[in-house]
Order: structure tokens, then sequence, then C-alpha cells
């Protein structure tokens, strides 16, 4: 069973653009799962049924972790993560059953994405000196995560070639190695262009291509992009806690206030279904307040 595992885990790492936080993710559930199996006397993956499937439901709702009784939305992710490695399964090893493929997900409430208003994203990018190196490159970094709307993997793996600087684009390859042309912004070109040429210089002689670098010339990691940029935060008097994440969601959320149509956040994003993006299409209460004030008779009276 383990070798089907790992055999597994090394598609999804593929699939997911080298992504550590999903292949560890998926690795957790399974592991949960499989010491379930054991416990119920199951040996075989080939043996699970919908009873074995069902009690297993029972037993993550009996659950309770530090912050209590498990959330539908932690309960969802573990079952769509084994439906993912059943499907693996019946499509690369033989086995013909998926017992979680007609398990009905429990509701989960849509959450609005946390994201930093446009002052506090300027305060964030403002707050980085550019004439070090470490700063330039943080700088950059950064910025371009919030110019294009980049997951933290793709940032890591972005890489030289990737990079138009005469037409101003990216070619991101995002999940399930899906490509997207994303425009930047002439500023943040300069920036990027300075950094590439200045600093990763002279950090590296290596051949991998990677954009961004550490002081030794290595890849960065995803850990050591949110490691950067907490101690970013820190330095810049932003009373919050900022996750790589949420620069992704002040691109979308910054578009959508500002005008731009759903369906081209959408494409910039990467995103396959329309509904993923129609999250983003939440409006800050002053700017609600000012079309209100501005638009309405009465209120201008």
């Amino acid at each position: 069973m383990n070798e089907y595992v790992e055999r597994f885990l090394n598609y999804t790492r593929q699939r997911n653009s080298g992504s550590d936080h999903t292949t560890e993710a998926y690795q957790r559930d399974i592991e949960e799962f499989q010491a379930f199996m054991e416990q119920e006397g199951v040996q075989n993956f080939d043996h699970v049924d919908r009873l074995l499937v069902s009690n297993y439901i029972v037993e993550l709702r009996n659950r309770f972790s530090k912050n209590g009784p498990l959330k539908n939305s932690s309960i969802a992710r573990k079952l769509s993560s084994l439906r993912s490695f059943f499907s693996y399964l019946n499509e690369y090893v033989g086995i013909q059953n998926n017992p979680f493929h007609y398990v009905k997900m429990p509701k989960i409430d849509k959450k609005i994405p946390e994201f930093l208003f446009e002052d506090e994203l300027d305060q964030l990018l403002d707050s980085m000196d550019t004439s070090d190196d470490v700063g330039l490159r943080n700088r950059a970094m950064i910025e371009i995560m919030y110019a294009c709307g980049l997951r933290v993997s793709e940032v890591v793996n972005l890489k030289i070639t990737d990079i138009d600087f005469s037409e101003q684009v990216l070619i991101v390859t995002g999940k399930g190695d899906k490509q997207r042309m994303v425009p930047f912004y002439e500023s943040v070109g300069e920036l990027l262009q300075t950094y590439v040429l200045r600093t990763r210089e002279r950090w590296t002689h290596e051949k991998h291509g990677y954009v961004f670098i550490n002081q030794k010339g290595k890849q960065l990691t995803s850990r050591g992009v949110q490691y950067i940029l907490n101690q970013v935060v820190l330095k810049s008097g932003l009373n919050m806690h900022v996750h790589p994440h949420m620069l992704r969601h002040s691109f979308a959320t910054h578009l959508l206030d500002n005008g731009a149509d759903l369906r081209i956040v959408q494409e910039l994003l990467g995103h396959s279904s329309l509904s993923t993006t129609q999250i983003y299409t939440h409006i800050s209460q002053d700017k609600l307040k000012s079309t209100y004030e501005n638009a309405f008779p009465r209120a201008k009276s």
C-alpha cells in the first residue's frame, strides 16, 4: 500500500507545480485513512467499500482538534484528498472501485478572502530598502506577486525565460501545468530587471534559471517566501499577519474594485471556473459608502 501512496504523491508533485503544502496535505490525509483501515482490519485499498467510508466519516465528525470539532471544510478536504487518491488508483493501478466518488461533501460556507487595502499594500512595499541586494530581491519578489496575482508555488518556480521584459508579460505555469499570460506594469518590470541584472547575477552562476534565489544562489522555497514576507511585514509596521496568498487576493480585489471585468480577472488568476473568481466580488465598506454618497441624489444634498 505504501508504494501506491508514494507513487501518487510523486504524481501530485508534478501536477501541482511542486507545491509542498498540497503534497503534504495529501500524504497526511491518506495516512490517517490508512490508520483507520488497519483499525478496522482492512488490509488493501481494493477492499475499501462504502460502509467503511461511511464509518470513517462518522469518525471524522466525532474527532476533536485543539480548536474543537473538525470543521466541515477540514472534513471536505480530507474526503477530497481520498477521492483523488482512489481516482489515481482506478486509472493507474487498476483498482476498480472508488467508494469516495459518490460521497456527499459537507456544506462549506465560503469565506471572504483576506486582502490588503491599497494604502496597506503601499506601506508594505515602500518599507523595503532597495539600495541593498536583499531588499531589492524582496521588493521585486513581493511586488511581482501582487502585480501578477501569483501563487507562492508560481513565484518560486518562475524562470528567467518566463519573463518578456519588452512586452511586459509573464508566462505563468499554474496548477495542473496550465499556463497563462499575465501583464505587469512598467515600474515593477524595471525593478525586476534591476534585481536580475544586479543582484541575481552576483548571487549565482548556476544554470537552473529560477528568478528568485537566496544568497547562496539556490531556488527559494515556499517556506522561504513566507519567512521573508513575515520579516518585511514586521519592519513595515503593519500590525497584522500577512500570508503570501493575501497578495493574490489583493490583486483580484483591487482589479474588481476598480472596474475590471470578472472574466478578465478569471483569466489573469488562471481559474478554470468563474464561480471560483466570484468570491472576490466583495466590496470594501469604504468603497461602498463612497459610491453611495457620490451616486445617490439625496446623499449628495
